[in-house]
């Protein structure tokens, strides 16, 4: 008979969180890897569940996750928990799944407590889309690097940040997007819950105070950037109009192109729309 992969979340913060078919599923298990067997062992006795637990961290799962998948193809049903939330969510669960796939076996994901779910919804902003970025970076030319990959992107963008480092994160953040509203998801669906939404700049004198008056702050974070801006969108668009009239008039010069084929490069380079890119082709 073969084996399968349960991919169970845990609560983020608030035992209630956790579902009547996770624990059944813990509980039908031969085996549950975990992330940290401390706080899943934890869990597991909170609800009466003595189960063999087996750890599976960054360290120990990329050397495990074949041999755990092995295991599951030849028959053994295994739970797999990382300390909060959905496994596989920036967090080693990602390449445990990837092994058990890969060896063709049966994953089953149950639906649960995420964090960056969570504080999107929580962070109040008006959009559609969203972009989750994992672990916001700790270095300042990687922490540009990533606002800069995102800053057209017309999404509310997510990350997870320590609290050690939220102040300087916010720095950055300001720096990179003065007319942006962002928020502070902290703690959420934990006692001391708090989400603070203010302008970038606010955001961050507010986190810089607590930092000088109160030692900083505590709890798990995720940081929520708000979209562009009407006025940031416009000034997007006219940078790239503006970049992708130069490189009509470089085209045409060559003369090695059509008006319909440089049309379509200007769209494909620069993401103009169809009409845009043709008139700045025949303007060339």
């Amino acid at each position: 008979m073969a084996g399968r992969l349960i991919v169970c979340p845990t609560p983020i913060g608030n035992l209630g969180d956790m579902t009547p078919r996770a624990l059944e599923q813990l509980r039908a298990a031969d085996t549950v890897c975990a992330e940290d067997t401390r706080v899943t062992g934890k869990l597991l006795a909170h609800f009466g569940i003595e189960k063999r637990l087996e750890r599976l961290d960054e360290a120990a799962i990329t050397h495990q996750a074949g041999r755990v998948a092995q295991r599951v193809a030849a028959g053994e049903t295994v739970a797999f928990c990382s300390d909060a939330g959905m496994p596989g969510v920036s967090d080693p669960g990602a390449r445990l799944i990837e092994a058990v796939r890969d060896a063709g076996g049966d994953v089953s994901v149950l639906p649960g407590a995420s964090a960056a779910v969570t504080a999107y919804v929580a962070s109040g902003f008006n959009n559609p889309r969203f972009f989750f970025g994992g672990f916001f970076p700790r270095k300042d030319g990687e922490r540009r690097a990533a606002l800069a990959s995102i800053a057209a992107l017309d999404a509310v963008s997510m990350f997870y940040e320590s609290p050690r480092r939220i102040a300087s994160a916010l720095s950055s953040v300001a720096e990179a997007f003065p007319d942006r509203e962002a928020a502070v998801c902290r703690e959420l669906t934990k006692v001391h819950e708090e989400v603070v939404r203010a302008s970038t700049s606010d955001l961050r004198d507010e986190f810089m105070r607590r930092d000088e008056e109160q030692g900083g702050v505590k709890g798990e974070i995720v940081l929520v950037i708000g979209p562009p801006t009407h006025d940031e969108r416009h000034r997007v668009r006219e940078d790239a109009n503006d970049a992708a009239a130069k490189h009509a008039r470089v085209l045409a010069a060559e003369g090695a192109h059509t008006r319909k084929e440089i049309a379509k490069i200007l769209r494909d380079e620069f993401g103009i729309a169809r009409n845009d890119a043709y008139d700045l082709a025949m303007k060339a």
